[in-house]
């Protein structure tokens, strides 16, 4: 089992989670497109389910490959392709972000019925 960024970090990305990543196991695409999408990847095959990432993650997109929300399960596919097409990724680096509001959660979290 492995931990899955969801769609919820889509257009957000911030990096928290990678800084507390003990393998760095965090992928962002290097040409953003419809198949790789502006968000941050969690390599399957890397990921050693620590579990330290999903509660750093201010927009909540972060969740144990079993407990990702039905709407969101093709988001588990998703987080292969950084492993699949290694060369279409960098690996996550660590920068500033202004933290979201609960009300900018909220709204993200909408999005997807959430």
């Amino acid at each position: 089992m492995a931990f899955v960024v969801t769609q919820l970090c889509k257009d957000c990305v911030d990096t928290a989670c990678v800084a507390v990543c003990p393998v760095d196991c965090f992928y962002q695409p290097k040409e953003v497109s419809d198949e790789h999408p502006n968000m941050l990847f969690i390599s399957p095959e890397e990921c050693i389910d620590c579990a330290v990432c999903e509660p750093e993650c201010p927009w909540e997109a972060i969740y144990p490959e079993e407990d990702v929300p039905e709407v969101l399960e093709a988001d588990i596919v998703l987080n292969e392709l950084c492993d699949s097409e290694r060369d279409a990724f960098d690996l996550a680096e660590v920068t500033d972000h202004e933290p979201p509001t609960p009300e900018e959660v909220a709204a993200q979290k909408a999005k997807y019925g959430l």
